[in-house]
């Protein structure tokens, strides 16, 4: 399983387009050939930075979703909110196995 926590820091006043967005590209993401998970977490202390968890049944699978449509217009759409660039962190799925 391949999972990549993508940390985003948005702008305070971009918080709730940003999450608009999110939902978009969440509901697309979770029908992908080979996603098992897509969540969007937004920190309870810290309203403006979010966490994207993204799990699929392999590298490819998670590569192949950064060439979606609503993956790329997702990236173009709250590229100008984010308050610094983006980080994700590629990870290795142990449990579940799946």
């Amino acid at each position: 399983m391949q999972v990549t926590m993508v940390h985003v820091t948005v702008k305070p006043e971009a918080i709730q387009e940003f999450i608009a967005a999110c939902r978009d590209n969440h509901e697309a993401s979770i029908r992908e050939p080979g996603n098992l998970r897509f969540d969007v977490l937004q920190d309870p202390t810290l309203p403006t930075h979010f966490v994207l968890y993204e799990a699929y049944v392999g590298v490819a699978e998670a590569l192949a979703h950064k060439e979606t449509t609503h993956y790329q217009v997702w990236r173009d759409t709250v590229a100008p909110m984010m308050a610094e660039p983006r980080r994700g962190i590629p990870m290795n799925g142990l449990f579940p196995e799946s």
